[in-house]
């Protein structure tokens, strides 16, 4: 199946450093002094490998974020849906932005994206980057922890439309 222009469908530049980013600092977690410095140059010199195709700007973009004047949470994640259902990607990163931005909680935007992290074909990277983002949201400080969500918004929109090979017969499995 050919992806459309445009579509990350989930193996942009920061899904490719983030997930092996996430593995290493997990595998420096659990390993002896020798290893965790390893692990830990591994993780730096994968990530940096990959920065050179990064955006100038990160998402979400001014432009993206100026019409988002919402407020209220519930209607924040309908529009985030509206918006990944339309693989808008510049708008579901904007939304989820602002979501975080007002202080709402974070796990109605994590349910949302896990309903598609299991069902879409992020090129093998769906829920893969899910469980990432969700480990990465809990360990990073607070000022920076939207940005995992953000992310993973974009890459959501990126996969919607191509469902994922066995969704349909797992359904049918266990009768959900």
């Amino acid at each position: 199946m050919s992806r459309r222009a445009g579509s990350v469908h989930g193996a942009s530049v920061g899904v490719h450093a983030s997930d092996p980013a996430n593995a290493w600092r997990n595998i420096a977690r659990v390993s002896d002094r020798r290893n965790v410095v390893a692990s830990l140059i591994v993780g730096a010199y994968h990530t940096a490998g990959q920065s050179g195709a990064l955006n100038e700007h990160p998402y979400p973009l001014a432009e993206s974020l100026e019409p988002i004047g919402e407020t209220d949470a519930a209607r924040l994640v309908r529009e985030t849906q509206d918006a990944i259902e339309q693989n808008d990607q510049a708008r579901a990163c904007a939304l989820v932005h602002r979501y975080g931005e007002l202080g709402h909680p974070a796990r109605p935007v994590f349910h949302l994206m896990l309903s598609y992290a299991v069902s879409e074909d992020g090129a093998l990277h769906a829920e893969k980057y899910y469980r990432t983002v969700t480990e990465e949201f809990a360990t990073t400080r607070p000022a920076c922890r939207w940005r995992h969500l953000v992310a993973l918004a974009r890459v959501t929109a990126s996969e919607h439309g191509y469902t994922a090979p066995g969704y349909e017969q797992s359904r049918l499995l266990l009768n959900v």
